[in-house]
């Protein structure tokens, strides 16, 4: 799912190609994009986009006079800068907003449609920011009263919207990774020092990739937004050496996601529990790098 820095480098692009200018028409490819009746999205149209703006994850464009149109990309969802008038071929083309030098075209990977154009008032569009911290420049005061309303492991409240807003599950992991904190460890037991690790990790992490996504679209229009990029010290990179300690990375899987770790930077040398792997395996689970790096044998990692 594209994150703060994407997001952040898809509402720059959109600003230099759509500001001032007027949307003609929005062409849909089937009826599971639009989320809502009222206003229309007949009321947009014709209409000048004055604002694009980042609301958490998702991207809204204001239209003078008129509504906002907010859309959230979701897992697979992906925008790209067309020439005016593109046609929306294949099943993974889902709109196009056409103005007269161009038309931004949304797509989605796979059978899942869960990409999602709103078109609401201003009133509306509160309702959809699930109200989370914004990082860059946060009080440490507040950053730490956010994390510490519930005591949730620090995966699970770095991706809650609701707290800090725009994180996800890959710079999660490169967040920990950069304080040096296990995924698992509690928001309430985090110690004053570990806390503003963290926050001074979130920060420069979000920067540093923001930074380098504007760098690599340049003045062309992002299009290879992904959460796996080479460059990432843990997320995506299970069995690969860590960047600073050459440990294997490891991983937690459940549903659809993984978190990605190092056991030596990270949990103190201690393997966390793989929910499945480590109940099939129970007593033959390893529990320690040492004890990981000898049922892998003289192989290494896989």
């Amino acid at each position: 799912m594209p994150e703060l820095p994407d997001i952040t480098v898809y509402v720059e692009a959109l600003e230099a190609r759509i500001l001032g200018r007027v949307l003609r028409t929005v062409r849909r490819n089937g009826p599971f994009l639009l989320r809502t009746a009222v206003p229309p999205l007949d009321a947009a149209i014709g209409r000048e986009i004055t604002e694009v703006r980042r609301v958490g994850k998702r991207i809204a464009l204001a239209t003078r006079g008129g509504p906002w149109l907010v859309l959230h990309l979701m897992i697979a969802g992906r925008l790209h800068w067309r020439a005016a008038g593109a046609p929306l071929k294949g099943k993974n083309a889902l709109a196009a907003f056409d103005f007269d030098d161009g038309s931004l075209v949304l797509t989605e990977a796979g059978s899942k449609r869960r990409a999602s154009l709103h078109v609401v008032d201003d009133a509306g569009l509160a309702a959809l920011d699930p109200g989370g911290l914004e990082v860059a420049g946060a009080d440490p005061g507040e950053f730490a009263a956010r994390l510490t309303r519930g005591n949730h492991t620090l995966k699970r409240a770095l991706t809650d919207p609701r707290l800090l807003s725009g994180i996800g599950n890959a710079y999660s992991d490169e967040i920990l990774h950069r304080a040096g904190l296990s995924p698992v460890g509690l928001t309430q037991k985090l110690a004053p020092g570990e806390m503003a690790r963290l926050q001074r990790a979130c920060e420069a992490v979000l920067a540093e990739w923001t930074g380098r996504l504007r760098a690599e679209a340049g003045e062309g229009f992002p299009e290879k937004v992904t959460a796996f990029r080479p460059e990432m010290a843990v997320h995506g990179k299970f069995g690969q050496p860590c960047p600073v300690c050459g440990t294997a990375v490891q991983r937690i899987r459940y549903a659809s996601n993984e978190t990605n770790y190092c056991p030596r930077c990270q949990t103190g040398g201690r393997v966390l529990a793989d929910r499945a792997l480590s109940r099939l395996l129970k007593k033959d689970w390893p529990r320690t790098i040492e004890e990981l790096e000898e049922k892998r044998g003289p192989q290494g990692p896989r």
